[in-house]
């Protein structure tokens, strides 16, 4: 059986002065096969991806392992501890007002100088050599002054310098009401085969905010700065963020399906050794970033949202009805609300109380399949 080990890092400190540790599990196989990274918890109510690593946990226990695996269950100890009554809120630093998960730092700019002074080196070299630069440049940032770092970009920056240790970086999320989906670099794409989620976002190279993006774009940048001075090089690096369900829930009986399926990718990967993990024949859809929009609420009041998670829609359907009842003697209470173009439901609000202009449902549109 293989030995777990646990280690509580220091990322900040909270108000009476004693530290903020988050923990951080670790697993070591032969070290034959590509390192591995898996966080979750980032956004407060987006508790799933705990469970996730719970069964990850367990069943990496019996494998056999060709790689070095670090998981963090609990990324943000502020986030998933930011109640409002029986809520969890979490998704926006209370200070700052910043999405927790859009504080990580681009480091595309070092590509250039890095690849004018190793553009003839070995491929082992470059990778070994720039994964140092960029955990170099990341603790550069995070022994920079005290009071020139806030409190959610030393949660960030802390978890990754992890992050850029790893060939492979996994983000555990949720939405608010959402089906599972994927979000996938475009380079990556035939890799998205090997999870067991339906829907994938193909995202291009283009920074964010987010840890995938962090963990993915400075390895993409160099892919391409090498094309230009006539190397062809792959991106060393792979990183996703796994939209696991919904939030404010876990289901251990559903992770245990997720773990399943991230253990299909990581056998993929060559991470784990005579793995019994394959992923299932189903069909995947794939949608390109700029084609994932998202449906506002053309007016305010309570909503029956119609259109099924997943549900591939046709142009003219209802998605949804509000009711206004303040309007009930003056006008139709009752009002459908229609998509204008063919689509599949990912995910929708998670109150029936909504705003005009509240982000009502998102969809993929122009999509494709990818098998």
């Amino acid at each position: 059986m293989n030995q777990i080990s646990q280690e509580n890092i220091r990322v900040g400190e909270i108000a009476n002065g004693l530290p903020l540790t988050i923990p951080v599990y670790r697993m070591t196989g032969n070290g034959s096969g590509p390192k591995v990274y898996i966080q979750a918890n980032m956004h407060g109510a987006e508790v799933q991806g705990n469970a996730v690593i719970y069964q990850l946990l367990e069943q990496l226990k019996q494998q056999t392992l060709a790689s070095d695996i670090t998981l963090v269950p609990y990324a943000n100890p502020i986030g998933c501890n930011q109640k409002s009554g029986e809520f969890t809120l979490g998704r926006f630093d209370p200070i700052t007002g910043t999405n927790w998960n859009r504080m990580y730092h681009d480091h595309s700019a070092l590509v250039n100088e890095f690849v004018d002074t190793h553009i003839h080196d070995s491929l082992d070299e470059i990778k070994q050599q720039f994964r140092a630069l960029l955990v170099h440049q990341t603790q550069a940032l995070l022994d920079a002054p005290a009071h020139s770092i806030n409190t959610g970009q030393r949660i960030a920056l802390n978890l990754q310098r992890l992050a850029h240790e790893a060939d492979i970086v996994l983000d555990l999320h949720t939405g608010p009401i959402s089906a599972k989906h994927l979000y996938c670099p475009e380079y990556a794409k035939a890799s998205a085969s090997y999870f067991d989620i339906e829907h994938v976002l193909l995202i291009p190279d283009e920074f964010g905010g987010a840890l995938d993006e962090a963990s993915f774009c400075p390895w993409w940048s160099l892919q391409q700065a090498f094309a230009l001075r006539g190397r062809d090089i792959s991106v060393m690096v792979e990183a996703f963020t796994v939209e696991l369900g919904s939030q404010e829930k876990i289901d251990l009986t559903e992770a245990k399906l997720d773990a399943q399926s991230i253990l299909s990718y990581l056998t993929h990967k060559e991470v784990l050794l005579n793995s019994p993990y394959r992923p299932m024949d189903i069909i995947r859809y794939g949608c390109m970033l700029k084609d994932y929009v998202a449906y506002y609420a053309p007016m305010g009041g309570m909503v029956e949202y119609t259109a099924q998670l997943g549900e591939h829609l046709k142009a003219g359907d209802t998605i949804a009805r509000i009711l206004r009842m303040e309007r009930y003697l003056s006008e139709q209470p009752l009002q459908n609300v229609t998509i204008a173009q063919d689509a599949i439901a990912i995910l929708h609000f998670a109150s029936a109380s909504v705003n005009q202009g509240t982000e009502l449902y998102k969809f993929f549109t122009n999509y494709f399949e990818l098998n």
